[in-house]
C-alpha cells in the first residue's frame, strides 16, 4: 500500500546485481556441500587423482620422453588444471537453473545471475583448489618455478570462458531436447579426455594427428598455457585467439537460444522434465 519510489542509477544497479551474483554465487557453493571446505577438498582430491593416474600411465607406457623437458609433475598439471576448469565450466553453466525454476519467482532473480553465479563458482572451486595443490606440491616435493605465472592463470581463464561458452550452447538445448543435451554434454567432457590434448605437446605431433585436436578450444589454451608455463616450450600450432574468438562465437548463439527460450518457457516443463 505504503512503498517508496527510489531513483535508480547506473552505478547503483551495477552494485545490487553485482551483490546479487555473489550471494547466488555462495549459495551455489553450499547447495552441494553445506562445508564449503568439503567441496575444495573434494575438488583438490580430484585433481591429485588425475595427477597419480596419468603419472602411473606415463612411467608404465613410457611416454615420459614426449613432455616438455622440465617439471614433469608441473607438465601434468598444466593440463589437468584447464581440463578440470573447462569440464567443471561446462557442467555448472549446464545445471544451473531454468526459466522454470522456482527461484526465478523471487525478484530480481533471473537466469542471467543463475548462469554467471553457476560459472563463477566453479572458476572459484578450481582456482582454490589449484593454489592448494601447488602449495601443496611445493611444500612436500620441490619449489614450483612458473616462467610467466600471469599467462599461465590467463590461459586457466580462458579454458573456463570456453567451458561457460560450450555450457551455454548446451544449455540452451536443454529445455527443448533434454536427453539429447545431457547426452551431447557427457559425450563431450568424456571425449575432452583425449580431445583436449593434456597427455600430448602439440610441436611434437604429425600433422594428420594435429588435425583431430586443432579444433578443440581447450586444446589451444592447454598448449598455449604450457607455453607461458615453461622456459624451454613455445608453441607452434596453436593460438590463444582461436579459443576466444569460438567462446565468443558460442556464446552469443547460446545467448541467443537461451533468451528465445525464456520467452517460450512453460512452467509444465519443471513437471514433465
Amino acid at each position: 500500500m505504503f512503498r517508496t519510489n527510489e531513483k535508480s542509477n547506473s552505478l547503483k544497479t551495477a552494485v545490487g546485481l553485482a551483490e546479487l551474483i555473489y550471494f547466488s554465487t555462495v549459495r551455489h557453493i553450499r547447495k552441494g556441500h553445506r562445508n564449503p571446505f568439503l567441496a575444495v577438498a573434494i575438488s583438490v582430491a580430484q585433481t591429485l587423482i588425475l595427477v597419480i593416474v596419468f603419472y602411473v600411465m606415463f612411467t608404465v607406457l613410457g611416454l615420459r620422453g614426449n613432455a616438455i623437458r622440465g617439471d614433469f609433475i608441473l607438465y601434468l598439471l598444466s593440463g589437468i588444471f584447464l581440463f578440470l576448469t573447462h569440464t567443471k565450466a561446462v557442467g555448472a553453466v549446464f545445471g544451473s537453473e531454468g526459466p522454470t525454476s522456482p527461484m526465478m519467482n523471487h525478484a530480481p532473480m533471473n537466469t542471467a545471475i543463475a548462469i554467471a553465479s553457476s560459472a563463477l563458482s566453479a572458476l572459484y572451486l578450481q582456482i582454490l583448489s589449484a593454489a592448494l595443490v601447488l602449495w601443496i606440491y611445493q611444500a612436500v616435493w620441490e619449489p614450483v618455478e612458473i616462467y610467466d605465472p600471469v599467462g599461465s592463470f590467463a590461459m586457466l581463464l580462458l579454458a573456463w570462458f570456453s567451458g561457460v561458452a560450450v555450457g551455454m550452447v548446451f544449455l540452451a538445448i536443454k529445455p527443448w531436447m533434454p536427453d539429447f543435451a545431457t547426452i551431447a554434454s557427457s559425450i563431450y567432457t568424456r571425449a575432452n579426455m583425449v580431445a583436449s590434448g593434456k597427455m600430448f605437446v602439440a610441436n611434437t605431433m604429425p600433422g594428420y594427428i594435429l588435425a583431430y585436436f586443432s579444433w578443440n578450444p581447450l586444446f589451444h589454451s592447454i598448449d598455449q598455457a604450457r607455453g607461458f608455463a615453461f622456459i624451454n616450450y613455445n608453441p607452434r600450432f596453436s593460438s590463444y585467439e582461436y579459443p576466444i574468438i569460438v567462446s565468443v562465437i558460442l556464446i552469443m548463439i547460446g545467448l541467443m537460444g537461451e533468451f528465445y527460450t525464456r520467452k517460450h518457457a512453460s512452467i509444465s516443463w519443471s513437471a514433465t522434465r
